[in-house]
């Protein structure tokens, strides 16, 4: 007979998170509600996607985001199963998200309650230049998606998005429509999902180039707010670089910077 297990709670934040973490909250909330023992055998896909009235693509990425805390675990042919909490949880007994979380354009939106959509520029597949292999860590000329949008909110020019991805990392992105589907959903439904963890950021101002200036409909004394981020899955890997122009009269980038103690030692 398995052991009874305890779910750590205090995992998600509120209804600012995407939708697939709002989803793995309420079934982590369901499952503090039944008490459930490792070893136990959760619904299957179908039944969670309609109990939780989200869609499959939705709920894979929910587990994913539940097996990385150690509280799921999947198998190849019988579904998805509780994890043996003490031993495989890789997170404290009451673990908080108290760091930024890495969101996509369309988790931003939907966050929010805006609607999104996207004109594509170009959407292919090409070897990888040096620069970016070793940005990327793969090897120079492996296959790379190579996804050039504008997007908008509710019908308006934001922003001129650049991705590069490894396409080894999700080989679906070369037959998505990014016209509409979300670039960081597609990646949590990858198998194995790639979840963005982490990324590193940076953000400059400056003139507008003439092909920006006419894209994103701007005269030449409009500032642009570039941004660059790479970003790294929950195994630490890189798995998308992206550049993004954005308006300058359409952007307004935020963020909290804290002060951290350094123990003073004292003899």
């Amino acid at each position: 007979m398995p052991e009874r297990t305890s779910m750590p709670r205090g995992l998600f934040a509120d209804d600012a998170l995407p939708l697939y973490e709002r989803t793995a909250a309420r079934l982590l909330d369901d499952l503090h509600a039944t008490a459930p023992r490792a070893g136990d055998r959760l619904p299957s896909e179908r039944a969670l996607a309609t109990r939780y009235g989200v869609s499959r693509v939705t709920l894979r990425a929910a587990l994913a985001e539940l097996e990385s805390r150690g509280i799921v675990c999947p198998t190849s042919s019988r579904g998805w199963f509780i994890a043996d909490i003490e031993e495989n949880a890789t997170e404290p007994a009451q673990p908080t998200i108290s760091a930024p979380q890495i969101q996509g354009f369309a988790d931003y939106a939907q966050a929010h309650g805006l609607r999104t959509s996207s004109q594509i520029l170009r959407s292919s597949v090409r070897p990888a230049a040096v620069a970016e292999a070793e940005q990327l860590r793969i090897a120079p000329g492996a296959e790379l998606f190579d996804l050039l949008r504008l997007r908008l909110l509710d019908g308006l020019l934001v922003v001129l998005e650049h991705n590069r991805l490894p396409l080894a990392v999700c080989p679906a992105l070369a037959e998505t429509d990014f016209s509409t589907a979300s670039l960081y959903a597609t990646l949590r439904a990858a198998d194995p999902p790639q979840l963005p963890r982490v990324a590193d950021y940076s953000a400059e101002a400056r003139h507008p180039t003439p092909s920006e200036r006419e894209l994103l409909e701007t005269g030449e004394t409009m500032p642009m707010l570039v941004a660059t981020q790479l970003t790294f899955n929950q195994a630490d890997r890189p798995i998308e670089l992206t550049v993004q122009v954005y308006r300058g009269d359409r952007y307004r980038f935020r963020a909290s910077i804290t002060n951290q103690a350094v123990p003073v030692q004292t003899p």
